[in-house]
């Protein structure tokens, strides 16, 4: 009956963004608007992040940005929390028109496109600072264009974390500590690979069902970033954190490729300059949230175990070449990254 329910809700609202979609830059006049309401445009912006989070803070951000450079004339309406589905499901509405933008992380991406499968190979990124000059080069750049074809484009990233195991009442210290134990991962083949070759069960799911299944027993754990176990409430049934941060994923905010090819050169410019700028202000919100999450996943009762990546790296290497041999763009991305170390 929830998931009815949920469904109808999403239906009614994917039917009235159907209908007001198309009114970006409509002839207000027609309404008694006056010249200048003729060129305001409005964009949709479906995100599943609660309004708490750093991601819909940068977002927020974002939007305020882009009423104000481009003097009121274009508008950011953001849709958050996942009401208008999940990830892949708002991407589909993005493609067909029912939404302009949307924040997804880059592994939703890659049944989109399937360069974006590079960003979910384990141990790609070093440490943070190589992560963000990786997603500040050109070779990104060049991505974010490279999908106008398959429907989107891409504005800016955001920084999403390290992600690590985390389960109900086992630290993961080694690849071994996963055999026989459900973890949910993202809708991602890479991240469903990945858990196979560490001897786990990857078990595909909503972000927004991981409380319950944890709590239920219906998984054993998961794999994301400390905010997970605060923001997603995770640590009230989850007490076991093992640091062994395998990917960065980033979370990319993407355009229609025809919302973009409707606007002006100024236009893009004022998007994108204010998309750059709110990955500036979610970074240093993404800092404290991490210290803050952990500060408080301790008080819950979450135990933090510091573990040796090595066993893990060494399991999961034979990935990269893998994607480098089955891709020439992915090798493209990685030869890219390499080159910042």
């Amino acid at each position: 009956m929830k998931k009815l329910l949920s469904f109808i809700t999403s239906g009614i609202l994917i039917a009235g963004l159907l209908a007001g979609c198309g009114n970006a830059g409509n002839n207000a006049a027609d309404e008694g608007g006056n010249e200048t309401d003729v060129k305001a445009k409005t964009f949709k912006l479906a995100h599943n992040m609660s309004e708490d989070h750093p991601v819909h803070k940068a977002l927020a951000d974002f939007s305020k940005k882009v009423e104000e450079n481009s003097d009121g004339q274009m508008k950011v309406q953001i849709f958050a929390n996942g009401v208008l589905g999940g990830e892949k499901e708002v991407l589909e509405q993005l493609k067909g028109g029912a939404v302009d933008m949307t924040k997804v992380s880059a592994a939703a991406l890659e049944s989109f496109a399937p360069e974006y499968a590079a960003f979910s190979l384990p141990y790609l990124f070093v440490s943070k600072d190589h992560f963000y000059k990786s997603m500040e080069s050109e070779a990104v750049q060049k991505l974010y264009a490279a999908n106008k074809d398959q429907g989107f484009v891409g504005l800016t990233y955001y920084d999403s974390g390290a992600r690590s195991f985390y389960t109900k009442d086992k630290a993961i210290k080694t690849p071994d500590d996963l055999k026989g134990l459900k973890i949910r991962v993202q809708d991602s083949p890479t991240a469903i690979e990945m858990v196979n070759i560490l001897g786990g069960n990857p078990t595909p799911m909503a972000y927004g069902e991981v409380y319950t299944a944890l709590q239920a027993g219906v998984i054993d754990g998961a794999e994301s970033n400390e905010t997970a176990l605060t923001t997603g409430k995770h640590g009230e049934v989850a007490k076991e954190f093992s640091i062994n941060e395998h990917t960065m994923i980033p979370d990319i905010l993407v355009m229609s490729s025809a919302t973009w090819d409707s606007l002006s050169e100024e236009q893009q410019k004022i998007l994108t300059d204010a998309a750059q700028s709110s990955t500036e202000y979610q970074i240093d919100l993404w800092n404290k949230a991490i210290d803050e999450a952990i500060t408080e996943s301790k008080k819950m009762g979450v135990k933090f175990t510091e573990v040796d990546k090595a066993p893990f790296i060494e399991k999961l290497k034979p990935m990269l070449d893998e994607y480098s041999k089955k891709d020439p763009k992915i090798k493209e991305l990685i030869d890219a990254f390499e080159a910042l170390k």
